[in-house]
């Protein structure tokens, strides 16, 4: 599909935010064929699909959708365990609309900062992520499900791992782009930074026994490396290298073993009320919600059967509340927001942009693809919520500023640039 772009008259009007650079080689064709640079009314048919501006809106209505509906299942799955804690029902609302509102304000932030600002201190970011990640280690550090991932800052705790992969997400893709240029001179060697500061960084989040943030991570830098132009024998060595270091972290812990061989095994007497206990319930939520579900505020799992109903194994409560209709909707708005992430980033002028747009894609995406399948008994228990819609403030906060970040790179987009001028 030809890239989309201004002409050369045009170019100069970009502006200091949104100054293309690195032009795409689709571009490039299209423009050494003699041909005109494709505009709005050129998307008809199937073209539609790949529409930016259409991308663009799809996107922001995917994200609120999702942000919506999860404010309303995490009211609903938590309500009897905050009930039987002996707090209000309306608690976790009022905690979940909090990081929404701080989640919607960074993202506004960092949707108004200039592409040149990410190129320049991404680097910044991801030394903060890492710092912050190796204090979980200090007395700082809290566990939860024997992970010590989280900070007690005494009014709240936070997940660093969430910041984590925001800085990948806009670091990473400079840092390769450098390293491409320099890999005719250099060899291999040309990459030892980002390499070195990535498995850095991966290397943080591995101490806190976090496996399942780790793998999100090993998947965001396997899209950079990729889209970047990476070598080929090099990554082949790489997807090895990331293959036996899961593999080693799986065999190397009783419990993650336990959890592999109930989800791809079967369960015994014992087990069924220890290792397979949570899958097995959100396995009963799916299936007694049939076609419609029982109604939201009537599960029967979030009577304190199902642990982590309103965090991890949310997506088993919107399968028994709304059924198979609420769980497509669900999809249906990952679909839409990976699609509409793909489709911009792979017509964006500017190859950093479209770099980060992929990481990111990557990110929501196949996170929210990995948390169905653990739900669903593809995946053993890896504790990764799904974006915008589980409970947790440092996972709402950082995707909504993802979001936001997302939306300001599209701005860029002659396309999308052009049609909001013309509201």
């Amino acid at each position: 599909m030809p890239i989309v772009a201004t002409s050369s008259q045009q170019q100069p009007r970009l502006g200091a935010r949104c100054m293309a650079s690195n032009e795409s080689p689709a571009r490039r064709v299209r423009a050494s064929q003699g041909k005109p640079a494709l505009t709005i009314t050129d998307y008809t048919g199937w073209r539609s699909l790949l529409n930016p501006v259409w991308c663009y809106h799809g996107f922001r209505t995917a994200v609120v959708g999702l942000t919506c509906f999860g404010i309303i299942m995490v009211f609903s799955s938590s309500t009897v365990s905050m009930a039987a804690q002996g707090v209000s029902p309306f608690l976790r609302l009022a905690s979940q609309g909090a990081f929404c509102a701080i989640g919607l304000v960074a993202g506004f932030i960092v949707m108004m900062l200039p592409v040149r600002f990410w190129k320049r201190f991404g680097i910044a970011a991801m030394w903060i992520a890492i710092a912050l990640q190796f204090l979980t280690l200090t007395p700082l550090g809290v566990d939860v499900y024997g992970n010590r991932g989280w900070l007690n800052l005494g009014f709240t705790t936070i997940q660093p791992a969430e910041f984590m992969k925001f800085a990948v997400c806009v670091w990473l893709p400079t840092s390769l782009y450098a390293s491409g240029k320099r890999y005719r001179k250099d060899g291999i060697k040309a990459y030892a930074k980002p390499l070195l500061i990535y498995g850095f960084g991966l290397v943080a989040v591995i101490l806190g026994r976090d496996l399942g943030t780790a793998m999100i991570l090993l998947f965001i830098g396997f899209a950079a490396f990729l889209v970047a132009g990476f070598p080929g024998k090099w990554m082949m060595a790489g997807i090895i290298a990331a293959v036996v270091l899961v593999a080693g972290l799986a065999i190397s812990s009783p419990n993650r073993m336990r959890r592999i061989l109930a989800t791809y095994g079967d369960c015994s007497a014992a087990d069924a009320q220890t290792v397979c206990y949570q899958s097995m319930h959100a396995k009963y939520a799916i299936a007694s919600g049939g076609f419609l579900g029982v109604g939201i505020g009537n599960s029967r799992e979030k009577w304190n059967y199902l642990p982590a109903a309103h965090n991890d194994f949310i997506f088993a409560i919107i399968g028994e509340e709304t059924g198979f209709v609420g769980c497509l909707v669900v999809i249906v708005f990952f679909v839409i927001l990976g699609w509409c992430m793909i489709a911009v980033a792979l017509q964006v002028t500017d190859r950093y942009v479209s770099m980060v747009l992929m990481c990111i894609t990557i990110w929501l995406v196949g996170q929210a693809m990995v948390n169905i399948g653990v739900v669903v008994g593809v995946f053993p228990v890896l504790g990764v919520p799904m974006p915008f819609v589980s409970a947790g403030g440092s996972s709402m906060v950082m995707c909504l500023t993802a979001a936001g970040l997302v939306v300001g790179l599209m701005r860029c987009q002659p396309q999308i640039r052009q049609s909001r001028q013309n509201v």
